[in-house]
């Protein structure tokens, strides 16, 4: 069986350093280290449309913003297929036959949509298209058969009901669809990175994201704005690390190797959160290296963004063959579909031949 991954993002505005080291730098790790047969990263529009139908030019502009962090931060469109999700209709009807498998109890239970739905005050007018979502995930998955899904823990229940529909699907209609195997972030941090000021999320509505195209300016403003220790007033006061946004983003992107760059006079991130636990280490020095290794992750993607962003109808004609290649993937897939739940009519020869033979007289 091949190797193949799907994974993608909701085009609602652009990509941020949760987004980053959730999914996306594991990305570009997985596509540069051969062991995948095919790799599938889309942006899913269509998605996006069902809590956003009432301002549609917010996702379109939004795909361009996606695709140029995409590129800028290494995917190789050599080696990865790039696609806009409502460019493959084969994806919508798919989900179609997969909603009569799924529950409407089922989908309630799912802890992520109960978290969006409140999140978007959704609880009294649930949009039909935005509770179906996990429901469409699963449709894409599968199509595609992939057996690898790289996302961030709050995806997890939706890799589950894909995993439900599949055995479903299966042991109604036969084996056709492959069973997916969700792949997490290997370090606790990157699980769910916080926003700058110490929520649970980064949302661009919080205004608490640091984007993967800021400036060198505005990283050093967001990093130096950052929540810490509330207690730690004193440079000479002992601090706690629990919920202190600066130690979370070292634990996500900091290695042995920054520290004796930067020169900090650690060894290592376990040297400096002792000091400043015991005390004598101040807030500004954890930034000011904390700043020091985002610009070093970032500068490389900000220079290779603006060469593409020098070339938009270029990057437009990626997400075209993208789509194309995407497209014709899919459908393989929804025919495979439609003939195992006996609903490929003009293709069944069987099936003519013995209606042909039933009413010869």
């Amino acid at each position: 069986m091949e190797k193949i991954i799907l994974t993608g993002d909701r085009p609602t505005g652009k990509l941020h350093l949760g987004h980053y080291v959730g999914s996306l730098r594991r990305r570009v790790e997985l596509q540069n280290s051969g062991e995948y047969d095919k790799i599938f990263v889309m942006i899913a529009d269509a998605q996006a449309l069902t809590d956003n139908a009432d301002n549609p030019e917010k996702i379109r502009e939004n795909i361009i913003e996606v695709a140029l962090d995409y590129l800028s931060a290494g995917l190789d469109p050599e080696k990865t297929t790039i696609f806009i999700q409502s460019q493959v209709p084969e994806l919508a009807e798919l989900a179609f036959y997969y909603m009569n498998l799924v529950s409407v109890a089922r989908v309630q239970r799912n802890p992520t949509v109960k978290t969006e739905i409140k999140m978007r005050n959704f609880e009294s007018s649930v949009p039909m298209g935005f509770f179906c979502y996990p429901v469409s995930q699963a449709s894409d998955i599968t199509a595609f058969k992939a057996t690898t899904v790289p996302v961030g823990e709050d995806q997890a229940p939706m890799i589950e009901l894909t995993r439900e529909i599949v055995n479903r699907f299966n042991h109604i209609y036969g084996p056709t669809l492959v069973e997916p195997e969700i792949l997490l972030p290997d370090n606790a941090a990157c699980m769910r990175l916080p926003g700058t000021d110490g929520k649970a999320k980064m949302s661009k509505s919080l205004g608490n994201c640091i984007y993967l195209s800021d400036t060198p300016k505005e990283v050093k403003k967001k990093v130096n704005s950052m929540y810490t220790d509330p207690l730690h007033l004193n440079i000479e006061d002992p601090g706690h690390l629990e919920g202190n946004c600066p130690f979370i983003y070292l634990d996500a992107f900091s290695c042995d190797e920054h520290f004796s760059r930067f020169e900090t006079g650690y060894a290592n991130l376990q040297e400096m959160k002792d000091h400043y636990t015991r005390g004598g280490l101040g807030d500004g020095t954890v930034k000011k290296l904390l700043y020091n290794i985002l610009e070093e992750t970032l500068a490389p993607m900000r220079e290779r963004r603006k060469v593409f962003e020098q070339d938009i109808p270029q990057v437009y004609e990626i997400l075209r063959r993208g789509s194309e290649e995407a497209r014709a993937v899919a459908a393989k897939t929804l025919d495979e579909v439609r003939a195992a739940m006996k609903i490929n009519y003009f293709t069944d020869a069987e099936l003519i031949n013995a209606q042909a033979q039933k009413y010869k007289k």
